[in-house]
């Protein structure tokens, strides 16, 4: 049964979409069956991974909104990284409106979509968008766990404490179960004092579900979904790719070893 991991943090430019493709493709490429639903009205993991979705084709809006669309038929297989995507498009932006008027369990929906999928695949990856509305609600409600990326700048405890006030939330209302997989240091600068006091306070307050890993400030990164590519399959030598494996084989070890308390 699928490990399925929300990637989330409400507030945008922290690395949450570059994480959510890498992971998804570092898993892919350590032989793990993943799909990586992105959940984003934006569709900017969709585009990042180098999908196109066409005007008819049927994306993740119809598996979670249209009870007669097999999530199956929304589903596309890619053979670089080798990995499935549930794809998005703009379509998604009405889709909070849309739940709004649903009277009964509108939160629980994006799991009812994944639930015939589940046994499909080792690790479900959701890209999440950045507000706290009921898109994001659906994929915590969904996952496993959560895995919050958070920019090495000031500040950036304050900016997730929303992020965790939800969480909250989702588990007594919805999810009991949900974890917090772990949190990332993005954009790390290791030249600079700032980066390293965030570290310290981040390890401080989350302890052992602060990454050891950090991604650090990488073109490459920022370069490679323009191209329509993972790390991986634009600058494989690169830092940022050394980096995303390193945060691979860490999310890995923690599901194997049972670290999600």
């Amino acid at each position: 049964m699928a490990r399925i991991i929300a990637i989330a943090n409400q507030k945008g430019g922290v690395g949450k979409t570059t994480t959510c493709i890498n992971l998804a493709a570092g898993l892919a490429y350590l032989k793990k069956k993943v799909l990586m639903v992105d959940f984003d009205p934006q569709g900017n993991a969709t585009q990042g991974i180098g999908h196109r979705v066409g005007l008819n084709d049927l994306t993740v809006y119809d598996a979670v909104l249209d009870e007669e669309v097999d999530i199956r038929d929304c589903i596309k297989t890619l053979n670089r990284p080798p990995m499935d995507i549930l794809p998005s498009n703009i379509n998604l932006a009405g889709a909070d409106l849309q739940l709004a008027k649903i009277e009964e369990d509108r939160e629980q929906l994006l799991k009812r979509a994944l639930e015939p999928v589940q046994y499909d695949y080792d690790y479900i990856i959701i890209d999440c968008p950045p507000s706290l509305g009921l898109l994001n609600t659906n994929a915590l409600t969904a996952a496993d766990s959560v895995l919050i990326p958070v920019q090495s700048e000031y500040y950036a405890l304050e900016g997730i404490t929303q992020l965790l006030q939800t969480i909250r939330l989702v588990q007594r209302l919805f999810n009991p179960d949900l974890k917090i997989e772990g949190v990332l240091l993005t954009m790390y600068d290791a030249r600079t004092n700032l980066s390293a006091e965030v570290g310290q306070e981040i390890r401080k307050h989350f302890k052992e579900k602060a990454y050891r890993t950090y991604i650090p400030r990488n073109i490459k990164l920022s370069e490679a979904p323009s191209a329509g590519l993972s790390i991986y399959d634009y600058a494989i030598t690169s830092e940022g790719a050394k980096a995303y494996v390193a945060l691979t084989r860490e999310v890995i070890a923690n599901s194997a070893g049972g670290n999600n308390g």
